[in-house]
Order: structure tokens, then sequence, then C-alpha cells
């Protein structure tokens, strides 16, 4: 507690940039006053700990790295920051990359291929970043999408193993349980994707069901309103894992 108190003097964020990442991220200041005061505490402690390297020259200000811990540290709010302990680097690119990638399939045939990322969480790090995604945070929650939450919702589903759409539970039977509500979601949007019709959740999400489990995070935390509506068994899974109901305090 000590090192702590020493550590929030040292990475006190100034009241003037703490209001300026609220004003940037309304899904944010809308929050009970007891959120925000925990939500600046961990992002001071997230500071402390992390490593920011901009990519290509890109200088990270204090303004930046701030309104990155802010949404990073949202999904462990009730948990504080032992989930994220497994990793330090964040690296912030100016825009979206293009990652090379390849498989080799069952045949042994090596299929490559480019994808083009916004994003990306490795086990034992880095988290990787587009800046222009971040700071467009605030307008995207509009449509449910938010890259921070998304990558740092892969940390969590990491931490017992490989991706999986199931982050660490207490039980067997609370992993039953997570399943026989995560798997039906995932199924019904990959469905409404193949039919073409449109989704509230994004249709990366029906990419994989770990992939699904970010974008349900995602959409949980910046559009918890409307997912609530559409899909109040989602919604009631990721409020008792987060401890958290912001469709609460939702303006939108």
């Amino acid at each position: 507690m000590h090192r702590e108190s020493r550590v929030l003097a040292r990475r006190a964020i100034p009241e003037a940039l703490w209001q300026l990442t609220l004003a940037r991220l309304p899904f944010l200041a809308n929050r009970a006053p007891d959120d925000l005061d925990e939500l600046r505490r961990l992002a001071s402690l997230f500071l402390d700990e992390k490593e920011f390297t901009g990519a290509g020259g890109l200088v990270i200000d204090d303004g930046m790295a701030v309104c990155i811990a802010a949404q990073a540290v949202l999904p462990v709010l009730r948990f504080g920051l032992a989930p994220y302990r497994g990793f330090v680097g964040i690296v912030v690119h100016a825009d979206e990359v293009v990652a090379q990638r390849e498989v080799m399939d069952d045949d042994g045939i090596v299929h490559a291929w480019d994808e083009v990322l916004t994003g990306e969480a490795m086990a034992g790090g880095p988290v990787m970043l587009s800046w222009t995604d971040v700071a467009d945070s605030g307008e995207s929650a509009d449509w449910g999408y938010n890259v921070v939450i998304h990558e740092f919702a892969h940390v969590l589903d990491m931490g017992d193993g490989e991706p999986d759409g199931v982050p660490p539970l207490p039980s067997a039977a609370a992993r039953e349980a997570w399943i026989a509500v995560l798997d039906p979601a995932f199924e019904q949007l990959c469905a409404a994707v193949d039919a073409g019709r449109d989704t509230l959740l994004d249709p990366y999400g029906a990419t994989s069901v770990d992939e699904f489990f970010a974008v349900a995070s995602e959409t949980f935390f910046v559009s918890p309103k409307q997912l609530r509506a559409e899909h109040p068994d989602l919604y009631g899974l990721l409020a008792r894992y987060f401890q958290q109901d912001p469709a609460a305090f939702a303006g939108r």
C-alpha cells in the first residue's frame, strides 16, 4: 500500500488532462463518481507498470497514454490490474498496419496472406494499437467499436492459456454456464452474418469464438443499452463477469 501511494503520487494524472480524457470518451464520463475515481487510480498504476512505444517515429504524449490507459482499465475496474501483469509493452502505430500471415493446411500446403490490423494482443505482450482508432473511440462508440477494450478483452481471455472466448473462471461449472450462453450467441451472429443481415455486434466477431468475446466485450462497455436490448442473456453474462452494469449509466 505504501508503494502504491508513492506510485499514485508520482504518476498522478493532472486534473485538466483527466477531464480532457473524459470529454473525449463519453462512455467513461457518464460513469458514477466512485467508478471514475477508481478508473483514475487504476490508470495511474497502469501507466507506471506499462511501457509505451511509438512505432515508425510516432511520439506518445501524456494525452495519448492516458487515453489508452483509461480505456484499458475499464474491463478490470472490479478486478484490479493483476490480469494484465503478464505483459509490459504497448506498441502504438499511427494507423492500421498490415501483417503477413501464413498457415499450413492438413495437406501440408502453406497459405500466405496479408491481414490489416487496428490492434493485436499477443500472449506475453506486447499489445499493439492503432492510434487513429484509439483517437476515434468517442465517436466509434456509437457503433459499438472500441479497439482498446477489444484487445484487452483478448488479454483477459488468454489469462488461462490460449484464447478460446472463455476467460479464467472460478470452476468447471462456471465455465459450462459461460459456454451455454456464449456459444448460442456466437452461432446467432454467425448465422446473421452469413445471411447478410445488419448486426449490432461487429461481424468480425463471427470469425471465431475468441473474437466474438472481444467484440461482445467492447459493445458491452460502449453501447451497453443496445446490447442489453438485443442480447439480454449475453449482456447478463458479461455484467456478472465484469461485475459492472454500464447500461445503468449510459446516456445513449
